[in-house]
């Protein structure tokens, strides 16, 4: 039973500062000590709650990805092998796995983590989507919904599948088919009750517009890295 979802914000390593700055603001979140052999972890502390965003400091690259936090680690990262996963890296009470596409996720130990957090300035962090090209959507599809034991259902557009989390955890997996082949990628998702505003409000913080949709924003932030704005109503995270 997976107990607790945290997102990873990756980003490269000479931009971590720039990555933490943006992402502890826009979240009204603190910045817990750098951590790991060359500093490149750290949390993102909220008040009143359980954290469930960290940083990472990547060689190249970036993106984002999930660490499923479990009380049994063996037992997950078994699972996920038995579904087609491929162990990347084993630490004993934290291994790295990649999913049949190609997408990094951990299995951690859980510490208790129960309390999310409510909304904060109209919007909510509360999605990791994975991009898949066509030929592995569903084979994606069915290995997150096996991995998790969550349903998947069909989201607003075709090429969306929506890993749907008991309500208590922080962080869903939207599954998106790409049009046109390349790697698999993550990248994060913010609900929002006002997209215009959220989105000027993350301008002067530093990021950059880059598309707009019929349910979403495409943004840039000033690490680099792109993520997208939804219309999705930030306590539920339904599409409103």
């Amino acid at each position: 039973m997976i107990h607790w979802v945290y997102a990873f914000v990756d980003r490269p390593r000479d931009r971590f500062e720039a990555a933490a700055s943006f992402w502890t603001a826009v979240t009204g979140t603190s910045l817990s000590a750098r951590r790991g052999a060359e500093g490149e972890f750290a949390t993102l502390l909220a008040d009143g709650a359980d954290a469930c965003l960290k940083l990472q400091a990547v060689t190249d690259g970036g993106g984002a990805h999930l660490d499923f936090a479990v009380e049994d680690v063996r037992a997950l990262t078994d699972r996920a092998v038995r579904l087609g996963a491929a162990v990347v890296a084993d630490h004993g009470d934290l291994v790295v796995l990649s999913s049949p596409a190609g997408q990094p996720f951990c299995a951690v130990p859980w510490n208790g983590e129960a309390k999310r957090r409510g909304v904060v300035d109209g919007t909510r962090l509360d999605q990791v989507s994975v991009d898949v090209a066509a030929d592995g959507f569903a084979a994606e599809s069915e290995f997150w919904g096996a991995l998790t034991g969550w349903p998947v259902l069909t989201g607003s557009r075709p090429e969306f599948r929506v890993v749907k989390p008991p309500a208590e955890l922080p962080i869903r997996i939207l599954l998106q088919r790409l049009d046109t082949p390349r790697p698999t990628g993550a990248h994060l998702d913010l609900a929002c009750a006002d997209r215009a505003a959220t989105r000027r409000a993350h301008e002067r913080l530093g990021a950059a517009f880059v598309a707009e949709h019929s349910h979403w924003i495409v943004m840039r932030d000033p690490a680099g890295g792109t993520y997208c704005l939804t219309a999705r109503d930030p306590e539920t995270g339904a599409l409103r």
